[in-house]
């Protein structure tokens, strides 16, 4: 039984070692469009190409909140999968701006770690993350910190189910 990438626990960060996050992100019309009338954003640079043809940008704006929320959500594979809780995000500069088609790719850095004090079984990692763009743009880059599981300590938490009939096996998948 092999069990996929499930994330890093406390012990497995080092401080200055580099995440390349799997996943890169083509942000859709649809995804803008989206997020930015759920989040109640009136801001017609991200839903009115007319008004947005008129911008110094000149073209739809994706919103600065969904470029945060994607970019955060590339890193958790790596950085928060097995996080406690996100206790910090800080220095969040948003430095070129994000346009529908556009790609986005993040990585993240080890800045910091150290046991908790109050928690026992978890350690605060800190790290410093960007997205890039597809031609190598920096986007967006933000601090944050992290409370992190021990290994010791998650197995507690471990919820995929022990499967009533058994182990998975080859003749069950119709190939013996």
């Amino acid at each position: 039984m092999h069990t996929g990438w499930q994330g890093r626990y406390f012990e497995d960060f080092t401080v200055g070692d580099v995440y390349r996050h799997p996943l890169g992100r083509t942000i859709s019309e649809a995804d803008n469009t989206w997020f930015t009338l759920l989040t109640m954003n009136t801001h017609p640079a991200h839903f009115d190409a007319h008004y947005a043809e008129r911008t110094p940008f000149g073209q739809i704006l994706v919103n600065s909140g969904l470029t945060i929320a994607m970019v955060l959500g590339q890193s958790v594979t790596d950085i928060s999968q097995k996080a406690v809780a996100n206790l910090e995000m800080t220095n969040i500069k948003l430095t070129h701006p994000v346009f529908v088609g556009d790609t986005l790719y993040a990585e993240s850095i080890c800045t910091a770690k150290r046991e908790s004090a109050s928690k026992p079984y978890a350690g605060l990692v800190s790290v410093h993350t960007r997205a890039l763009n597809g031609d190598g743009d920096e986007c967006l880059s933000f601090d944050r910190t992290v409370l992190v599981y021990k290994a010791t300590e998650a197995t507690a938490i471990n919820s995929f189910p022990e499967a009533k009939r058994g182990p998975l096996t080859l003749a069950e998948g119709g190939r013996a």
